[in-house]
């Protein structure tokens, strides 16, 4: 796509400022909602809000200085890890730390396995017809969210709110037309002018009465410091940790590091793609794995979230045309210092979910079509790759993931990166002795 903003661009300040709190919003209520899911299954507050932001700031500053400033993505709370997070919550703060360095070490093995390896066989192994369609289904998965979002399903008796769809409606909208018809200006904060519509839209309806999720309420007005992790870590001690805690937490976080890994892959690819350029070959798949991993276990040990590459911040990228790193370096700064200011993390809480599903229809959106973007070069007349595309779908969409005894889950877009995976070296292996017979 056309680019207004490459990634070696410097914006001017005060324009990169606004760009950057954009990126922020587009990441920040993801980035929130993990530890406070974490916390509402674990049934105490372990993981601090203000903590994770700060954690992913943090992790996002590594990534970029691993990836020497060759790849535009925000680093946020990983949804991969919830269930893990919350078997270490058992083991208190220190199982939180040795859970999310064991998941680094694991990105941080794997980076050297492809240093010396090299990466021409992700070229092979995850060819367009895999990881096109791969890409397509993170998308595709998060609709769900998006709408249970602009439906306000968690706050609606019956799953279902008329006004709160209306409000996500009018911020999809705004948004679409402020990046479509707006300014040259507008066209590069599409969510801000989004968010502020929808907002706007709840605030008119809360005040004549209607639920829509607004609690200006839990608003405050002071300055706090996060609850840190590695504090908490040093207040508790290690009283918890012995050698069958360590195996367990190994149990629950590598696993799940390696599901990441393919995750990372696509990610990647559809950066890449965006911004036209090969980030699997510059700056390497080694150094971005090392600034995931390590940026994960940075970002864990403030906020206590192994952080991953966000998809929001891919689509961010996509539709605003703003690929500078230095954008995503600012966004960094801002979230560690806006997570010391209590009323912002509150004010972000107040935002309610119908906005966020209303921008989330756009974000996840253009990551879907992204993907699907990768498969304008494969030939779908050749039954070969319509069965990789095929399997993928199917099995990523109807949700199918496998499950070993309850220790190890491996989720729907990682099962059906696999089955793709396979799919394309079975019909390729068929393919290939069908030629050697007719020679």
């Amino acid at each position: 796509m056309k680019l207004i903003y490459d990634v070696n661009d410097k914006p001017k300040f005060r324009a990169n400022l606004v760009f950057a709190f954009q990126q922020l919003l587009a990441i920040i209520a993801a980035t929130l909602l993990v530890p406070t899911l974490v916390n509402s299954a674990f049934g105490e507050a372990i993981l601090d809000q203000g903590a994770a932001l700060f954690g992913a700031g943090a992790g996002t500053l590594v990534y970029i200085l691993f990836t020497k400033k060759k790849s535009p993505v925000f680093l946020g709370s990983s949804f991969a890890f919830i269930s893990p997070l919350i078997g270490a919550c058992s083991f208190g703060y220190f199982g939180i730390l040795i859970g999310a360095f064991i998941a680094g070490i694991v990105y941080v093995i794997i980076a050297l396995i492809v240093h010396f390896a090299g990466t021409n066989w992700v070229d092979k192994l995850l060819p367009p017809v895999v990881i096109g369609p791969v890409v397509a289904l993170i998308g595709l998965n998060l609709c769900g969210s998006a709408i249970n979002n602009v439906n306000n399903t968690a706050a609606s008796p019956d799953g279902y709110n008329l006004v709160c769809i209306l409000i996500g409606i009018i911020t999809f909208f705004a948004t679409v037309l402020a990046s479509v018809k707006g300014t040259k200006t507008m066209k590069l904060i599409p969510f801000i002018i989004g968010i502020a519509a929808g907002y706007v839209a709840a605030s008119v309806f809360t005040v004549i009465g209607s639920k829509c999720g607004i609690d200006y309420l839990k608003i405050g007005s002071f300055i706090s410091l996060p609850k840190f992790t590695f504090l908490g870590a040093l207040n508790e001690g290690a009283g918890k940790i012995d050698v069958a805690a360590v195996v367990k937490l190994f149990a629950l976080f590598a696993p799940v590091a390696f599901v990441v890994f393919a995750e990372h892959i696509a990610d990647h690819k559809n950066l890449g793609s965006i911004i036209d350029r090969d980030l699997i070959k510059d700056p390497g798949l080694p150094r971005t794995l090392l600034g995931d991993g390590v940026g994960s276990i940075v970002g864990a040990i403030f906020g206590g979230c192994p952080n991953t590459t966000y998809g929001e911040s891919v689509g961010c990228v996509a539709i605003t045309g703003n690929a500078s790193v230095s954008t995503i370096g600012l966004t960094a700064i801002m979230a560690i210092l806006l997570s010391f200011f209590t009323p912002f993390v509150a004010f972000v809480n107040t935002i309610p979910s119908c906005v966020v599903g209303g921008i989330c229809i756009a974000l996840y959106g253009f990551i879907a079509v992204s993907g699907l973007k990768m498969l304008h070069e494969v030939d779908l007349g050749e039954s070969e790759n319509l069965f990789v595309v095929s399997a993928i779908l199917v099995t990523g969409i109807g949700g199918l993931s496998l499950n070993f005894g309850g220790v190890v889950e491996i989720p729907n877009i990682a099962t059906a990166l696999i089955i793709g995976v396979l799919t394309k070296l079975i019909v390729g292996k068929v393919k290939s002795n069908k030629s050697a017979g007719k020679n």
